[in-house]
């Protein structure tokens, strides 16, 4: 079943697929600064360095 997007089809098609690039780009920059976050965490607790709400109180 094909749609009948009329004479402005092209630019219909165009826009979907400009937003689903730009929404994939998005995911993959949210990933890779997850990815960026863990190592820098990673990092400063191998050095010593940890969480505060890991810190028992007495």
């Amino acid at each position: 079943m094909m749609l009948e997007l009329g004479p402005h089809g092209g630019f219909i098609l165009a826009a979907y697929l400009a937003s689903g690039l730009i929404l994939c780009g998005l995911a993959a920059l949210i990933l890779l600064d997850r990815r960026a976050q863990r190592r820098a965490l990673a990092l400063l607790e191998q050095q010593g360095i940890g969480r505060r709400s890991e810190r028992k109180t007495s």
